[in-house]
């Protein structure tokens, strides 16, 4: 289970046994007179502007040699290749930053927050006078801290306890430096380039392409309707000659945000929608590393088509309270979306250290989701309400964070409580696939690369 602990406060969170149970395996489904068998069941690309899906039966000579990832059958026996996620993005053994005696004194004693902010801004010598973000900033802060504070060091107390948390760390450093830090994959340069091919005709078009072992699809079917998995076991495709592992069960949209028709075309209401919108930010700007939205981009966003009534929408925030507000005040209520509660994720090391210290002035060690359910139809909402939890006010989710930029932890056993089993769920702007999800955005497959995993033979 991805759930390691839960108590009052929250959930101790096991992000990375949450991917390695998915279910990624690959099964070959060609057998070779030879007897060896290379499954390339796949989506795949000859150039940048050819897109195309084939199915093809390779033998030992033809081609590149087989790689790691290749599932291999021998004597006309059906052979699987199970993948699991590199342990080394979670070995967070230290924190990015090493709070300092005085910021440690703080940690340590939540009454005494404000004497030693004060300290520690003498320290620093700071000059500046703070704008109103920064004071907003420390205003909110000083509400949640306590809460944060106390419940992450329960949670924290029952991972030592288990051992899911420990203090040795030394076995996970020698294979650091065989993992790339950054895979080039151009998704979102694909779904930009997709803005030029030529318009389809909805009414000749099909919604879904659902993923086998033999299909042949017009270029523009991937970027223009939902592909689906519907069977027990993963599937490889391969876009732009980069592999992505899709887990069974999973459906997924991979467009820009002008291109979301393919998505309501699907003709589903989801029960659960999570949203990680790319919040604009000063950071981001200068960084130029991801596109950014503005509020009325993210407010354009058809929410009301894609929910079902009762529809519980949680939404990731940053910690600038413009953000905040903006979600409660203005995207919530444009939505009919009623706020219920906050909740903290709270990124800790495999010690149970803050990754960042709990009081800095920059940096937060935790993120903020906001939850609220559509309002509509009361009966309606009675009815799915039945048998689950109401939406606590404020909850912790505790994981040891992904050190890949905006690898969120999994919420869909955290809300297992909140929610009915069996309901539809959909993540917008998201950058990996969950089984029993459907997926959406311009990167969707981008932790989804081959190169994220390691391929394990059969047990």
């Amino acid at each position: 289970m991805s759930v390691v602990h839960r108590l009052t406060a929250g959930w101790l969170v096991d992000h990375l046994s949450f991917i390695n149970q998915c279910g990624y395996e690959i099964y070959d489904s060609f057998a070779h007179p030879g007897g060896v068998t290379r499954n390339t069941s796949v989506t795949s690309t000859e150039d940048c502007h050819s897109i195309s899906t084939f199915s093809a039966t390779l033998s030992s000579g033809d081609g590149p040699p087989y790689g790691p990832g290749d599932a291999i059958e021998t004597e006309g026996k059906r052979a699987k290749m199970r993948y699991v996620f590199r342990e080394e993005f979670f070995d967070i053994s230290k924190p990015h930053i090493a709070a300092a005696p005085e910021e440690q004194l703080c940690q340590g004693c939540p009454e005494i927050f404000c004497c030693c902010f004060l300290l520690i801004l003498q320290k620093r010598k700071r000059k500046c006078v703070f704008n109103q973000g920064e004071l907003d900033a420390l205003e909110y802060h000083s509400k949640v801290r306590k809460l944060i504070w106390e419940g992450t060091l329960h949670l924290v107390q029952e991972g030592l306890k288990s051992g899911f948390l420990h203090h040795t760390t030394a076995k996970l450093s020698c294979r650091k430096n065989n993992v790339p830090q950054r895979i080039v994959c151009g998704l979102a340069e694909l779904c930009e380039m997709a803005k030029q091919f030529p318009t389809v005709n909805e009414s000749d078009h099909q919604a879904v392409c659902v993923l086998k072992e033999e299909t042949s699809s017009a270029e523009q079917d991937l970027l223009s309707c939902v592909m689906e998995n519907s069977s027990n076991c993963a599937k490889m495709i391969v876009l732009m000659g980069q592999k992505y592992l899709v887990p069974p069960k999973s459906s997924f949209l991979l467009s820009d945000i002008s291109c979301l028709q393919p998505l309501l075309n699907y003709k589903k209401k989801y029960d659960v929608i999570v949203i990680d919108p790319p919040w604009e930010n000063k950071s981001v700007k200068r960084s130029n590393r991801y596109s950014h939205l503005s509020s009325w981009q993210i407010k354009q966003i058809p929410v009301p088509a894609l929910a079902a009534p009762n529809c519980l929408v949680v939404t990731w925030v940053t910690n600038r309270q413009k953000h905040l507000r903006f979600v409660k005040d203005e995207l919530y209520p444009h939505w009919s979306v009623k706020t219920l509660a906050e909740w903290h994720w709270v990124k800790i090391t495999t010690a149970g250290e803050f990754v960042l210290p709990l009081d800095s002035l920059h940096k937060k060690p935790y993120e903020v989701l906001v939850l609220g359910r559509v309002q509509g139809d009361v009966k309606e909402a009675l009815r799915k309400s039945e048998g689950v939890l109401p939406i606590p006010e404020h909850q912790l989710i505790v994981s040891i964070p992904c050190s890949l930029h905006s690898h969120k932890p999994p919420l869909a056993a955290v809300l297992a409580e909140f929610i009915k089993p069996d309901v539809e769920c959909l993540e917008l702007f998201a950058r990996n696939l969950q089984p029993g999800w459907t997926s959406w955005g311009n990167e969707v497959l981008k932790f989804q690369h081959i190169d994220y995993f390691t391929p394990l033979q059969n047990e």
